[in-house]
């Protein structure tokens, strides 16, 4: 097996392929890239048994074979090369030789039957969907997913697709974000729950793309094409919780603020809140916000005022400030409107500018009980 591929071309696939593989992997041979060579072109994988993906590379060849190299030595390696053509040759006793303009460099390597196959999806459906509206929604919606071993479902992002839409839905009890495109549709209806690191991922590298990704799925794995990337994965077993249920319907309150300088008071004042539960509180009458914290142990105390647009009862709440923080740096919106009812129920915070036509973002953030 022999080919000869460019070092930059090469290096770019592979440091996209190396966020697949694990630091601490219970089967040896995960701790490797797969080649398989089919003359002028070579396939890159790599896994964790949850994900694989694959890349393919332009080489020149006239060979084919299927070897194992061990991934930390090869990006090493390819890491320090200039911009320059590099050839591969298997050698009898399990080493590959790599040439380079510099000199020969010896590696081992395993038989590419070890390495774990990629699932093949039966009978899978398919939707279509523009690069960089899959990447904003993996980015609007990812942070709101929760960490929690006992709930798996929650832990990753919820997709809906329908014939009218396509939403994308997080939470983790405390915050939650829903993003829908109006604009982008499915052929039917359907749903299931994408883990975080294969979205992680594909967030890297579909932003700025200028591409279609075609989502193949069926009950138990997800298949994403696009450009000459292949990425299946495994899908969260389990019902994802009724979110519309926790949305309240009825907002009489209505609070119009200024983001960007709502997002820096936030900010400011939560750096005096109590260390163990972020609290800051919101009292809202007329046309003025007053946001204040404190941290009764140190004795830190802070109080800032903004002006606002505000309908409604005069009203106080109290919210987590890494939450709203959170919220707040993920919209690109110069206003944001924010809707209550009563302190012990959600608030949901909508961007009143600053979205494209067809895409909408609700985002239900849960109050904290105020210390009066």
């Amino acid at each position: 097996m022999k080919f000869i591929v460019s070092s930059s071309q090469l290096l770019k696939q592979l440091q996209v392929l190396g966020g697949v593989i694990n630091s601490n992997n219970t089967l040896p041979i995960l701790d490797n890239f797969l080649f398989e060579l089919t003359e002028n072109q070579l396939k890159v994988s790599a896994s964790d048994l949850e994900t694989t993906m694959s890349a393919m590379v332009d080489v020149e060849s006239d060979s084919t074979g299927s070897i194992a190299v061990s991934a930390r030595l090869l990006l090493d390696t390819l890491k320090t090369f200039p911009d320059q053509p590099l050839s591969f040759k298997t050698e009898g006793d399990n080493t590959i030789e790599i040439s380079s303009d510099q000199g020969k460099y010896d590696m081992a390597f395993f038989s590419g039957d070890e390495f774990p196959k990629a699932v093949s999806l039966s009978s899978p459906n398919s939707t279509t969907i523009p690069a960089n509206i899959l990447a904003t929604a993996i980015s609007k919606t990812i942070f709101a997913a929760g960490n929690d071993d006992l709930r798996p479902v929650m832990s990753g992002v919820f997709f809906q697709f329908s014939s009218e839409s396509l939403t994308f839905v997080a939470t983790d009890a405390h915050k939650l974000v829903k993003y829908t495109r109006t604009d982008v549709t499915a052929n039917e209806t359907t749903e299931f729950i994408m883990p975080k690191k294969p979205l992680n991922l594909l967030k890297g590298i579909l932003n700025g793309a200028n591409t279609d990704v075609t989502i193949e799925y069926n009950n138990s794995n997800a298949k994403f094409t696009f450009d000459n990337f292949v990425l299946v994965c495994r899908l969260i077993d389990g019902k994802y919780p009724n979110y519309e249920a926790v949305i309240p319907k009825e907002n009489p309150n209505k609070l119009t603020v200024d983001r960007a300088s709502f997002l820096n008071s936030v900010r400011r004042v939560s750096i005096f809140s109590s260390k163990t539960t972020h609290q800051i509180r919101l009292k809202m009458a007329g046309t003025e916000l007053n946001i204040s914290a404190e941290d009764l142990d140190y004795a830190n105390k802070a109080d800032e005022r903004l002006s606002c647009d505000y309908h409604g009862d005069d009203m106080q709440i109290g919210f987590n400030s890494r939450f709203l923080s959170e919220m707040l740096n993920n919209l690109s919106a110069n206003d944001v409107l924010i809707e209550m009812s009563l302190p012990n129920r959600a608030g949901i915070l909508t961007p009143i500018d600053g979205t494209d036509e067809g895409e909408h973002i609700t985002m239900l953030v849960m109050p904290v009980m105020l210390n009066s």
